[in-house]
């Protein structure tokens, strides 16, 4: 089911799905909500699954001026106020795993877990393990995007060339997020990555550090597109982590309380006895 919803920056188009907690998808960027297929079912199983598709994506229409993730994120948390009208747990691919970041950081009231699938807090060329994509980005060869958004898009196919524009900007210079403000992150956050990602391994694990009480996942045999090439190891590891609590590890060393403490590391064997009773 879908509709369109007057937020103050963009007519958004979402979709819902199941009843429970709420939970946003939030597709990755020249996508649409098409991306989430092999996800919504198991998702709106256990969750309400709401998916806003962004300006200039999908059905929503693109603004005047650049594309940026800090409006992008604005909208986002004009949707959860307007729409959800509470704290909802955040999943996020690529682009949509950044926005979920920016809300986080931004407003912890209205985020009860993150998902960050593929994404990142330092530009492309910073972050990305094949910058030099970004030089083939030609509008005519990305067929599998095109079609999907000229399928759906209110601005027409004649756009599209705008979009990737836009977004082939905002990839070189954005995003610029802080390892000062991931640290403000205060939700329960899970960083999930293939293990052949478009964002570096060194980039991903810069980003687990820098969250705290953050969980990394690396899933084997896959790249930036893992939500189709191994949907059921993703969605249950992404269920898993919505519905539990962190268990008491017997050897924490990144978790410890002692980690935060000058000249001490992981734990001790007392500390493992207490876990292990």
């Amino acid at each position: 089911m879908g509709d369109y919803v007057e937020l103050p920056g963009v007519r958004t188009w979402y979709e819902t799905d199941g009843a429970g907690d709420p939970l946003l998808l939030l597709h990755g960027g020249l996508c649409t909500n098409e991306t989430w297929q092999a996800q919504r079912a198991d998702f709106a199983a256990n969750f309400r699954v709401l998916l806003p598709e962004r300006r200039g994506h999908g059905h929503t229409p693109d603004v005047d001026g650049p594309l940026s993730y800090q409006d992008m994120a604005d909208d986002t948390v004009a949707f959860i106020e307007e729409v959800v009208g509470g704290p909802a747990h955040l999943v996020g691919w690529s682009d949509g795993g950044v926005i979920a970041l920016l809300v986080a950081i931004a407003r912890p009231d209205l985020v009860r877990k993150v998902v960050a699938i593929g994404a990142n807090f330092l530009p492309s060329p910073q972050s990305g393990a094949a910058p030099e994509m970004l030089d083939q980005m030609a509008p005519d060869d990305l067929t599998m995007f095109r079609e999907a958004y000229e399928a759906v898009s209110p601005d027409g196919a004649a756009h599209w060339p705008v979009v990737v524009g836009k977004l082939a900007a905002m990839f070189r210079t954005e995003p610029t997020i802080r390892t000062e403000d991931l640290a403000r992150i205060t939700a329960p956050t899970l960083v999930l990555v293939g293990d052949d990602d478009l964002i570096t391994l060194e980039h991903t694990i810069a980003l687990y550090r820098a969250i705290p009480g953050s969980q990394l996942a690396v899933v084997p045999g896959t790249s930036h597109a893992l939500l189709m090439e191994k949907p059921g190891e993703v969605n249950r590891i992404i269920l898993d982590f919505l519905a539990k609590e962190p268990i008491l590890t017997m050897l924490p060393i990144r978790r410890s309380p002692a980690a935060t403490t000058a000249g001490t590391g992981g734990s001790t064997p007392v500390d493992v006895t207490r876990r292990r009773a």
